[in-house]
Formats: C-alpha cells, sequence, structure tokens
C-alpha cells in the first residue's frame, strides 16, 4: 500500500475516491435513466435513447475501471515514483473532466452552485477537490512522502 503518503492525502485517494468511482459505477447501473437525466441539472429528463443507455452504462463501466486501477496501484505499489506518475495522470484527466463538464453546461449552470444537483457536485466540485489534493501533494504541500526502508534498500 502506498503507506508513505501523508495521512490527508492516504484518506482522499485509498479511502474516498475509491469509494466515489465505486458509486459512479453503481448509479447508472441502479437507475440508469435518472443517471443520465442528472447529468445535466437544469434539463427537464426525457426518455433514453439507446445511445444515451450505452453511453450512461459505459461512463458507470468507466467509473468501475477507475476504482479498480486506483485500488491495485495505491495498495500494490510501495514505489513513491508510481504513484507520483498515477497522480499526474489523474490530474490531467480531472481537467479534463471538468472541462467537459464546463463544456456542456455552459457558463451560467457551471457557476451556479445553488443549482448543482448531486452529479454536478461530483463533476465538478469533488473533481476540484480531488485535482486541487493531487496537486498539493505533487507540489509538496502535505510534507514530504515517508520513504520506507523497503524501499530505501532498492534505491
Amino acid at each position: 500500500m502506498a503507506a508513505f503518503l501523508p495521512p490527508f492525502p492516504r484518506l482522499v485517494f485509498t479511502i474516498l475516491e475509491p469509494l466515489a468511482c465505486i458509486g459512479g459505477y453503481l448509479a447508472p447501473i441502479l437507475n440508469t435513466a435518472s443517471f443520465a437525466a442528472a447529468q445535466v441539472p437544469s434539463i427537464t429528463p426525457t426518455p433514453l435513447t439507446s445511445t444515451t443507455q450505452i453511453l450512461a452504462l459505459q461512463l458507470g463501466n468507466c467509473y468501475g475501471l477507475l476504482a479498480l486501477i486506483c485500488i491495485g496501484v495505491l495498495y500494490s505499489t510501495k514505489e513513491p515514483k508510481v504513484v507520483r506518475n498515477y497522480l499526474i495522470a489523474c490530474a490531467v484527466a480531472d481537467i479534463g473532466h471538468i472541462w467537459v463538464t464546463y463544456k456542456v453546461l455552459g457558463y451560467a449552470n457551471f457557476v451556479d452552485v445553488e443549482g448543482w444537483n448531486s452529479l454536478a457536485w461530483g463533476n465538478i466540485g469533488f473533481t476540484f477537490f480531488l485535482f486541487v489534493t493531487r496537486v498539493a501533494y505533487l507540489a509538496g504541500l502535505f510534507g514530504n512522502a515517508r520513504i520506507t526502508a523497503s524501499v530505501k534498500k532498492r534505491a
């Protein structure tokens, strides 16, 4: 496990983020129509097309994959460089995730925090929180990673 992570990033990246991704995996499986309709908070739900249905379910599958990658990387490596590269890749993906949400919602809905539903909070708020936490960790704002004895011996 990435035990060398400082406590706050370890909590965020090894517990909160995988749980959120599992939620993102389950939501479209349990209620595809509601999940698809909630992607844009201000739009009245319309009947699901086959395209919308498959896209919602594939997005859920991507969240499931992300949860597995997160757990697989962070619970199996003792290498700070692997975690660093993983977090850089996730930070880049966070920017893309937020940008796509902005592009579809438009400026007015994007900044209308009062009008956000749970999915907007996840797509914008939680993703921004993850991005800031990743950048703060990578910038050393939580302190240096504690390198374990086994990693020091291999270096």
